[in-house]
């Protein structure tokens, strides 16, 4: 039985989730013009003649769009077709001024591939699971229509006309919410990895077509299902997939069916509303495109695009388990985004230099300073932090010194918070204000002499088998040193004299 169900009034339903996911492919020209593709421009003013379809003009295929598209499939294993063709999607819309997209039906240059997403126990996704992808094609984006910008007229940008797509079609393996917003989440990771799209979904680089549709928990065969079209964002994609999953349910359970259609997501009401009616491919008129031959990769072009991959999320996420010892946590959440296991690998490097250790030795220390401890110390300071001044150098000078056993994890943090303010260098800080460790034997032996003497009793208790007194006499120690005793100088001490 699937994990995810919903209850309705006459038994208990399954959802399948399909995802078509369009990336916008890092280039800097469009797919078939040398127009820039620079977001944010005033609009209309990256336009070629060829994305405004004057007569004559002839597409020519961009080498880099199509190198993007044949490295990301390469990520996800998937086939990767050295023979592709270019269709023509026929329909007419007012933001496309050739009344035809061009795309890739037949023919397209990625075959299947997969993507595994990670046990989440808490976020109902008890194993890791494999999500089959059919194919990822290339196509035209299509221009903006803006509806705010005049009271009885809808405006036209043509901006984004012609900027290449990657279309990522998922296999309907996903039967939860969860399990598509770990789709995506993992998806948009490996992208930003690859560097073939920015993954930046409040911009509109990234966007998803949600295909849902239910059945009876136990059945084989698949219902109807709708598509909701451009959700922007993996809360609102998982959204989607819970009010449409219960709407179809309750539709189907009132006696009537669900019709195969095209929804919009209206997030601020938290439902899908019908936009029109499904088309099918033969709706569209596909036919190959006239104006460009066939696509032809040749065996170095791909050895070149799969030298020039990175090394991926899972990869990363086990050499960071077996050779660095990190645990499968803070090895997954290190290398869940590109930013993350970049800063992590910088620090790393500096402090295990500064410590003069190899980085596996010292590797445990960085992630959870990282992902714990630096963090929590900006986010405390607010506006009062500078993020100019976390810099790796400064971070690893911190690091350096409470592996010596120069200060405490307690004054790391407040040495830290100095730094972020003011970028004065860590060493200086610890000095002038006092935050270091006191490891002078002499002063400490001193301080337990006295604590001893004057607990006396506690010490006969000590002896007879109390062990927890044993908190007691560190606490009074660390107290008399005003908490700058070396906690490790300390436990020897005592367990000296105290037999």
């Amino acid at each position: 039985m699937t994990s995810y169900t919903i209850q309705g009034a006459t038994g208990e339903w399954e959802v399948v989730i399909g995802l078509e996911v369009h990336a916008q492919v890092t280039s800097n020209a469009k797919l078939f013009s040398g127009a820039s593709t620079a977001f944010g421009a005033e609009p209309n003013t990256q336009v070629s003649l060829v994305d405004a379809a004057m007569p004559g003009m002839l597409p020519v295929p961009n080498r880099e769009c199509i190198r993007q598209a044949v490295r990301t499939g390469m990520a996800i294993e998937a086939q990767i077709n050295k023979w592709s063709r270019f269709d023509r999607k026929n329909y007419f819309y007012a933001d496309l001024p050739q009344g035809y997209q061009i795309s890739q039906l037949y023919h397209p240059i990625v075959g299947e591939g997969q993507l595994v997403i990670e046990a989440d126990e808490k976020a109902g996704i008890p194993e890791d699971k494999v999500i089959g992808i059919e194919r990822i094609h290339v196509e035209q984006d299509a221009g903006k229509l803006m509806h705010d910008q005049h009271p009885t007229m809808s405006y036209v940008d043509l901006n984004r006309t012609g900027i290449a797509l990657m279309e990522i079609v998922s296999k309907p393996d996903m039967t939860s919410p969860a399990e598509a917003g770990a789709y995506v989440r993992k998806l948009r990771s490996i992208l930003r990895y690859v560097g073939s799209c920015d993954g930046n979904m409040e911009q509109g680089s990234m966007r998803a077509d949600v295909n849902v549709s239910v059945r009876k928990v136990g059945s084989s065969e698949l219902g109807t299902r709708t598509e909701t079209k451009n959700v922007n964002s993996v809360r609102f994609v998982m959204a989607v997939i819970e009010q449409e999953a219960r709407r179809q349910v309750d539709l189907i359970e009132d006696g009537g069916s669900v019709v195969q259609e095209t929804r919009l997501y209206d997030p601020d009401r938290n439902e899908t509303r019908s936009m029109r009616s499904k088309e099918d491919a033969h709706d569209y008129r596909y036919f190959p495109d006239p104006d460009l031959l066939p696509l032809e990769l040749e065996d170095s072009f791909i050895e070149e695009c799969r030298a020039s991959l990175p090394e991926l999320p899972d990869a990363k996420r086990q050499r960071y388990e077996n050779e660095l010892g990190l645990t499968p946590y803070n090895a997954r959440e290190l290398t869940a985004e590109v930013e993350t296991f970049g800063r992590f690998e910088t620090l790393l490097s500096a402090t295990a230099s500064q410590i003069g250790k190899p980085e596996a030795k010292v590797a445990t220390q960085v992630a959870n300073w990282a992902l714990s401890v630096a963090p929590g110390v900006m986010k405390s300071l607010g506006d009062e932090a500078d993020p100019a001044n976390a810099t790796a150098q400064a971070q690893a000078k911190i690091l350096a010194m409470q592996d010596k056993g120069e200060i405490s994890g307690g004054q790391a943090k407040e040495i830290y918070e100095h730094v972020l303010r003011s970028g004065d260098d860590p060493e200086a800080i610890a000095d002038e204000k006092g935050l270091k460790q006191v490891s002078d034997t002499g002063a400490i032996e001193a301080a337990i002499d006295e604590i001893i003497a004057a607990n006396a009793d506690k010490v006969e208790e000590y002896r007879g088998g109390k062990d927890k007194l044993f908190g007691f006499f560190v606490g009074q120690t660390m107290k008399a040193m005003q908490g700058k005793a070396n906690p490790a100088v300390v436990n020897q001490i005592l367990k000296d004299k105290l037999g």
